[in-house]
């Protein structure tokens, strides 16, 4: 299935032309209550469908972003480290611990408590064994499909596995996540998404501290073949 076709027919024309008619609607009834009472210039900037009756949150992030931030004031590392991790969450947590946050664009601002070091997951920036504290979250699946101006490679998932464990020190924790689904499946070129047993043989020498999975709009504490495809967080040690 072509998602992408599918999403660039998802406006739909009668809704687009009634919440044009809600927006004029409004701004008839702004101006007659303004009646000159201040003289504040207006430009026109519609914001169409922002009128819900309920908050609208993407749940993985939600989920995924909370119980990271959880671990790592619980654990309370003197450094984190994250790879390519949603920006405004790394800017978030660096307010409450040091983070150093890599990734393959420049993030264009400053921040303290925040430092920017530019590399490629397949390729890290550091020694062997030399980070205590370390995430990447929803980023490894989508190594080597291009997405993201990254080079085509069948296998970038698993090389960039292989040089999360390379940096990270025996005794190092990091917090991973990647989609879970029936069977390993490549979403070209959105995703991939992994079998708890593949994850799991990925990060062999590594032991599992913490698992959870989120479906649809609720986390859970077991994988769960049957509920398809959802998203798996994981709490890692380094071994050997």
């Amino acid at each position: 299935m072509l998602i992408g076709l599918k999403e660039f027919f998802k406006i739909k024309p009668f809704l687009l032309v009634k919440q044009y008619l809600w927006f004029f609607n409004q701004l008839k009834k702004f101006n007659k209550l303004k009646n000159n009472q201040n003289n504040s210039a207006i430009e026109l900037y519609p914001c169409l469908f922002d009128n819900l009756t309920f908050t609208p949150i993407e749940p993985i992030y939600f989920f995924q972003d909370t119980w990271a931030a959880k671990k790592i004031f619980e654990l309370k590392p003197t450094h984190h480290y994250d790879i390519g991790s949603s920006a405004k969450t790394i800017g978030i947590l660096s307010q409450f611990v040091p983070i150093t946050m890599i990734d393959i664009r420049p993030i264009g601002v400053d921040l303290e408590n925040l430092h920017f070091k530019k590399g490629s997951i397949l390729e890290l920036p550091f020694e062997d064994n030399s980070i205590d504290s370390l995430s990447s979250l929803c980023v490894v699946e989508h190594i080597g499909l291009g997405r993201y101006g990254d080079e085509i490679n069948p296998l970038g998932s698993e090389k960039a596995v292989k040089e999360l464990k390379r940096v990270l020190k025996v005794g190092g924790i990091i917090l991973f996540s990647v989609p879970v689904d029936v069977e390993n499946k490549i979403y070209f070129n959105a995703h991939r998404a992994f079998t708890r047993e593949y994850i799991l043989k990925l990060f062999d020498g590594f032991n599992l501290l913490e698992e959870k999975y989120i479906y649809g709009t609720k986390m859970h504490y077991n994988y769960d073949k049957d509920k398809g495809f959802g998203t798996g967080l994981y709490m890692l040690k380094k071994a050997q």
